[in-house]
């Protein structure tokens, strides 16, 4: 697609150019647009197929509700049943400006907008190029942030063209956004409003207004599982770079402390201004530690600049939840993947490696230095112990006759039916990962808690998911050729039996190339220093 650049500085000398974009939107089509808080990718709200293509540009789950942006306050009454007093109250207050309202919708409103609920998300920018491209379009406009699905929301233009260049046909470049995070979002469906997504109409602005109202349990934590998203950005992990973000709970002293006694624990900070040359590593700054808004303005820009920098795991300076500070935490905690440290708190490791690599080797090392070690083999057969509800669960699938008649499970008999294709093996892994990555995590946040630095030693610690528990990932390393030579003295079995092994261990050592770290097990390198990288 030829995606067309307009720069508008002036909504009444470039009339024409707004006249052009909202042609474009007239016509179904979907176009980034500049708001005050983060740009967006507009289409009418009332045309379905217009709304298909904001999700085929974001790459978008269609069960995440859009919010529709307005330019006058009566355009509220064409979207919703009935404008209840503190509806008009906060509109009075906070419209036009970075606040979403919402309300019961009426049938004309598709449940492509409202995600299939009930509801409808509306909001009046403030920025006058959005509200101009509105009022010329003649419909209230469906907008989310402006960028691929998941990823940080676009606070310049140039983010957007990053993005989006080649996804539509037209990008409005409106300037750097004021605020830098999305709205905040609040429900008035309820019984008692409800804050769902914090921003720079803060919570006690809100109450100010509203008198009580209740903060989401989402809005700090992840959506409890079946609970259905009333608000974008609270079902799936949002606004996260590639980089793998790590929140340190702590103060600056604390948060260098932890850095010097794990030096290769991140590659990167990211820290409030001011404190990078104190830090040792390198480091990307998001604001000022008391100023919550420069941390909102900047906090997505520092996730692209993270990016652009090649940062693969970055420990962040975690900012206060005060204010418009609670509206950072809820973009930094969802990046992070809800990913916390504190400075007592032990790290859990992840420890994988080839048949024949040593992996067992550096796990005894590990025990002897002190380290709790978790073995993911032996959880995985535990889970399938007599009368375990894992076993009953894979009978219904594979067969009955998998349990023998004393109750206990016919291992081969469940592995010629679980391997013999691609998606039985897919069946099996969806049956016992997710048991083996729970009994992991309760078993090392008991340890962690303790101050323990626990090892999760797992051959399947990628392809099972374990690695998403982890602080940090080791990948033990020896050639084909050493390790095929260890396993012949090991084993007493023959190259061919053991090159077959080498094949089915394929899908986790192309993941594994992704670890942290990489133990060299192997002449010329000392073991014992190389367990000095983890440790």
């Amino acid at each position: 697609m030829n995606t067309k650049l307009y720069k508008i500085t002036d909504c009444v000398s470039q009339k024409n150019e707004i006249k052009e974009i909202a042609s474009l939107l007239k016509k179904g089509e979907a176009v980034a647009i500049p708001t005050e808080t983060v740009y967006g990718i507009a289409a009418d709200c009332f045309n379905e197929s217009a709304v298909e293509k904001i999700f085929e540009a974001k790459g978008r789950p269609s069960d995440n509700p859009l919010i529709v942006h307005i330019a006058k306050t009566e355009e509220l009454y064409s979207l919703v049943k009935e404008v209840p007093e503190k509806a008009k109250m906060l509109a009075d207050k906070y419209w036009p400006g970075p606040l979403t309202i919402i309300l019961p919708k009426k049938d004309s409103v598709s449940d492509k907008v409202s995600g299939g609920l009930p509801t409808v998300a509306v909001r009046m920018p403030s920025h006058p190029v959005a509200r101009a491209i509105i009022e010329e379009a003649g419909v209230p406009l469906a907008a989310p942030s402006a960028n691929i699905s998941g990823f940080p929301s676009p606070t310049s233009a140039s983010y957007v063209i990053d993005d989006m260049y080649g996804r539509l046909p037209a990008i409005v470049d409106g300037g750097d956004c004021d605020f830098g995070i999305e709205s905040t979002v609040v429900t008035l469906a309820t019984d008692v409003p409800v804050l769902l997504r914090p921003g720079a109409v803060t919570y006690e602005q809100l109450t100010e207004i509203l008198g009580k109202v209740k903060i989401h349990s989402a809005v700090l934590n992840p959506l409890e599982e079946g609970v259905t998203a009333a608000s974008p950005g609270m079902k799936y992990k949002h606004y996260s770079p590639d980089a793998k973000l790590i929140i340190l709970n702590g103060t600056k002293e604390e948060f260098i402390e932890f850095i010097n006694n794990n030096p290769h624990f991140a590659d990167f900070a990211l820290c409030f201004q001011g404190e990078e040359n104190d830090i040792p590593l390198p480091s990307v700054t998001f604001g000022t530690e008391n100023d919550p808004f420069s941390q909102a303005k900047r906090l997505f820009d520092a996730f692209r600049e993270l990016d652009g920098k090649g940062a693969k795991k970055v420990l962040v300076r975690s900012p206060s939840r005060e204010g418009v500070g609670l509206g950072v935490c809820n973009r930094l905690y969802r990046a992070a993947g809800f990913n916390f440290l504190s400075p007592k708190q032990g790290l859990v490791i992840g420890l994988t490696g080839e048949s024949g690599s040593g992996k067992s080797k550096v796990s005894e090392m590990l025990r002897e230095k002190g380290c709790i070690i978790i073995d993911a083999d032996k959880i995985a057969r535990s889970i399938t112990e007599k009368g375990s509800p894992v076993l009953k669960k894979l009978a219904s699938f594979f067969g009955d006759d998998i349990i023998e008649a004393d109750g206990t499970l016919n291992r081969r008999l469940l592995a010629s039916r679980a391997f013999k294709d691609y998606e039985s093996k897919i069946l099996l892994d969806s049956i016992t990962h997710p048991e083996i990555v729970n009994i992991c995590e309760k078993r090392a946040n008991e340890e962690t808690d303790k101050g323990n630095c626990v090892i999760i030693d797992a051959p399947l610690l990628f392809t099972s998911g374990l690695w998403k528990i982890c602080h940090k990932t080791v990948k033990v390393y020896a050639p084909e050729e050493i390790r095929l030579k260890r396993i012949l003295e090991r084993d007493k079995i023959t190259e061919e039996e053991i090159l077959l092994r080498f094949s089915k261990q394929t899908e986790e050592n192309e993941a594994a190339k992704s670890a942290d770290i990489i133990v060299n097990n192997y002449p010329p390198y000392n073991l014992e220093e190389e367990i000095n990288k983890i440790i």
